[in-house]
């Protein structure tokens, strides 16, 4: 597994410095699930600025509650997929176009999909303390597969003012150990 991660930050460093910056085009912007490993590129930005990117499955790097983000919407919202193994719990954060402000919504829950292990997970609005009466931008839920340490990828999914909204997420080791 040592030897997996070693590999996987040297195609981190690898992708890093060759980091074109091109922006993607407003046609390829989705609410769809239709993103594949292919187009994922998976960095972080060296300047360490959040980029406005509307390329479904483009790697978003870790959020502000050290978790992985995923586009909705073709970067109006995203959301920020974080586990608690321990308490057997997912908790994703709706944030704004710049991936780190808290942006409520007015749901009453949003699902999560894991491909492995398998699951389906309901996650219920649990507002923080800033959010607006009837909005939340924490959505929270347990399943017994959640205690699996290991990192996980799936979907998001969720209605705002009538849309659907969905992201594809992949964790990555980012630098400390579960």
């Amino acid at each position: 597994m040592k030897k997996f991660r070693f590999v996987a930050v040297l195609c981190l460093v690898a992708s890093v410095m060759g980091c074109n910056k091109s922006t993607p085009t407003s046609d390829q912007a989705s609410s769809s699930t239709s993103s594949s490993a292919s187009d994922d590129h998976g960095h972080d930005h060296a300047d360490g600025d959040a980029h406005a990117h509307s390329v479904e499955g483009h790697a978003h790097g870790v959020g502000p509650h050290d978790g992985t983000i995923a586009d909705w919407g073709g970067g109006k919202f995203h959301v920020e997929f974080t586990v608690d193994h321990d308490k057997q719990q997912a908790t994703v954060f709706v944030l704004g176009s710049d991936e780190k402000t808290a942006t409520p919504i007015d749901a009453e829950s949003i699902e999560l999909s894991i491909t492995d292990p398998e699951m389906q997970v309901t996650l219920s609005a649990e507002p923080q303390e800033v959010d607006p009466e009837g909005k939340s931008s924490r959505f929270v839920g347990t399943h017994e597969k959640l205690g699996v340490v290991q990192e996980y990828a799936g979907t998001m999914t969720g209605v705002v003012d009538g849309t659907p909204y969905s992201g594809d997420f992949k964790e990555e080791a980012h630098g400390h150990e579960h």
